[in-house]
């Protein structure tokens, strides 16, 4: 197995997770910002958390929380700007017909990335939740396209060693999001041309868009351009966000063989919403089954898994994964 893996985790699991059903949360614990943080200290085998600006940290609280997680012994691994979860947001950041809201927007994305450089992390992640449309003729794509550019751009230039992780998703809060798939993101990388700049894969998002998280890891490794990771799974129509190896473990064993692949060696962080579950046993549970499936592969032989994809016979591609499962 990889020893040099790096685990982290978004907050949630640690809080009470919510949704739009039971707005107050599922949980009968409310923990503060402190509270999640010493929690998640205490997981074994993780070693950094994402923090969202404004939700955990602000100007006000960034020196105790910086301190909180330097007691922890954990690192903060990604700060996202939040720009979906405010009224402000709901027509769009980058893309709003407000100039005023596009203008906060980018402020709010450079904010986030001076907190990043204070809580010695060097990554954000944006995420266009909001940067979408829901009904046809609500859009110009050109000019939206074109202003996801610009603002991006203006972004990387502010503070070059802070990296920019562009995540996609297909859908939700909008029905259409405009970063929607990896050739988008890819595209849009492309466009923005900064070495700063590049993608953050979700497997839940992939696998929702009707991706084969692998081959969009290959594909983000072949222009040196995947940044982060995010783990958790799903059914494949919705982003569940549910435990690592719930539903699928094929798609996990080809997922992690091209991370080795192609050299990843950054941040497996667990996105996770365990609404009803332990969130500190869901954690824990999730890293138990990418460690498992690590040295699952380990078994198989990356060799042997190089000659049957050579090859190309699925016949002996499945007689290779069954050997090693069911045998």
């Amino acid at each position: 197995m990889e020893k040099n893996i790096i685990f982290g985790s978004c907050l949630p699991p640690f809080g009470n997770c919510a949704d739009r059903f039971v707005l107050s949360g599922y949980s009968s614990v409310n923990r503060s910002v402190s509270e999640m943080i010493k929690l998640a200290g205490k997981v074994k085998d993780l070693s950094g958390i994402e923090l969202v600006g404004t939700w955990h940290i602000n100007n006000e609280n960034i020196q105790q929380i910086k301190k909180i997680i330097q007691n922890t012994g954990l690192k903060v691994s990604m700060v996202v700007p939040d720009l979906w979860a405010q009224a402000k947001w709901g027509k769009g950041g980058f893309t709003s017909k407000d100039e005023k809201i596009r203008e906060e927007a980018i402020k709010n994305v450079k904010t986030s990335m001076d907190w990043a450089v204070e809580l010695e992390c060097n990554m954000i992640d944006l995420w266009f939740g909001q940067d979408g449309y829901d009904y046809l003729f609500q859009a110009n794509y050109i000019e939206t396209w074109d202003q996801l550019i610009q603002a991006t751009r203006e972004c990387a230039d502010y503070k070059p060693e802070v990296k920019i992780c562009i995540e996609y998703k297909i859908k939700e809060p909008r029905t259409h999001i405009f970063v929607s798939t990896v050739g988008k993101a890819l595209l849009l990388v492309k466009e923005v041309d900064r070495g700063n700049v590049g993608v953050l894969v979700d497997a839940g998002h992939a696998l929702a868009a009707g991706e084969n998280p692998a081959e969009s890891i290959a594909l983000l490794g072949r222009e040196n351009k995947l940044f982060y990771v995010h783990f958790n799974d799903n059914y494949g129509i919705w982003d569940d966000d549910m435990m690592v190896g719930s539903v699928h473990t094929l798609q996990w064993l080809e997922f992690l063989y091209w991370l080795r692949k192609v050299g990843y060696n950054g941040w497996h962080t667990l996105d996770i919403f365990p609404y009803r579950e332990d969130g500190v046993k869901a954690v824990e549970e999730s890293i138990k089954w990418i460690k498992a499936l690590y040295e699952l592969l380990d078994r198989i032989g990356y060799e042997s898994v190089e000659k049957v994809i050579k090859e190309g016979d699925p016949i002996q591609a499945s007689a290779l994964l069954r050997g090693a499962i069911c045998e």
